[in-house]
């Protein structure tokens, strides 16, 4: 894919540079995934306009405390993107596959909805797989381009050194990761009577485990609010860990060491062109806005 994910940042560049400023967010970092996934999925160009909201509105209902309008906003926008793919569906049953690469005619081919016979899919199970794929891939890849750019800005000897040594990207990515995580929180809850900390928590007991927090542990990272690129070994948890490690960890490290690799290249100047707005939840950490202004000279 990453040829692909290459042209589409260049064109992504070419319309800022043309422009001078743009929204890191809305006009990058999040065009970026919602545009992979939907090619992932076979989605025409014109018809990936409701993509981002209905995935905001999805995880939005997944935070610790909900509101009643964040709650009916997650169940509609299911119940929105679910109909939207049945069509989608069908019209894949009757056209084929449309693009290389594209998996939703793959999952259909395994679901019950193209047969019956051995172990399939139920046609819910096909649609949740496929909003699950939006979900997993879209915000957090939004939120580490955002974040990462976003670290950048503030530390701008730090952004210097990248221009200079692009070679570092992976390793500065991984920096990245640490410092500004996209997911805050993970979820667990206890198996068996556990003691940490000098804390009993019982069976069945809720643990909210927090990333940022584990992320910046000066056990683990000397001088942990220091922004090192270079930064190695970096066991940082942004993408789990284990048996629970993210499935989708080297697609979005592929992404943002393109994106943010490429822009760093790209401009000699990257600033705040504005105050930016912040997403305002507690699990997933980034922007909702983020102006900024670029120049090549």
């Amino acid at each position: 894919m990453q040829p692909g994910i290459e042209a589409l940042v260049d064109r992504l560049l070419d319309a800022a540079q043309e422009h001078d400023t743009f929204d890191l967010i809305e006009d990058f970092a999040a065009a970026i995934p919602v545009h992979l996934i939907g090619d992932l999925l076979g989605i025409p160009r014109n018809e990936r306009g409701p993509l981002r909201n209905w995935s905001l509105k999805i995880l939005g209902a997944l935070e610790p405390v909900l509101s009643k309008q964040q709650f009916d906003g997650g169940v509609n926008a299911v119940s929105d993107f679910k109909d939207y793919l049945r069509d989608l569906v069908a019209r894949r049953q009757k056209e084929g596959a449309q693009e290389t690469g594209e998996i939703l005619s793959t999952l259909i081919d395994a679901s019950e909805v193209a047969g019956s016979g051995g172990d399939r899919l139920s046609e819910l199970e096909l649609l949740h797989n496929c909003i699950f794929l939006l979900n997993a891939g879209h915000e957090t890849t939004t939120n580490l381009i955002g974040n990462s750019v976003d670290l950048l800005i503030r530390n701008p000897g730090v952004l210097r050194d990248l221009a200079a040594h692009p070679e570092a990207i992976e390793t500065a990515v991984e920096e990245f990761l640490r410092m500004e995580s996209s997911n805050q929180l993970g979820n667990r809850r206890a198996a068996i009577e556990t003691r940490i900390g000098g804390v009993t928590m019982p069976p069945g007991t809720y643990v909210h485990l927090c990333i940022g927090a584990a992320n910046r542990d000066p056990v683990q990272f000397p001088e942990p609010d220091r922004c090192d690129i270079r930064r190695y070994p970096n066991r940082h948890l942004a993408f789990g860990f284990g048996i629970h490690t993210c499935a989708g960890n080297s697609l979005a490290r592929m992404e943002a060491q393109v994106a943010i690799g490429k822009l760093v290249r790209r401009f000699k100047s990257i600033d705040r062109a504005g105050d930016p707005v912040r997403g305002g939840r507690a699990r997933f950490r980034g922007f909702a806005r983020y102006p900024v202004a670029v120049s090549t000279h």
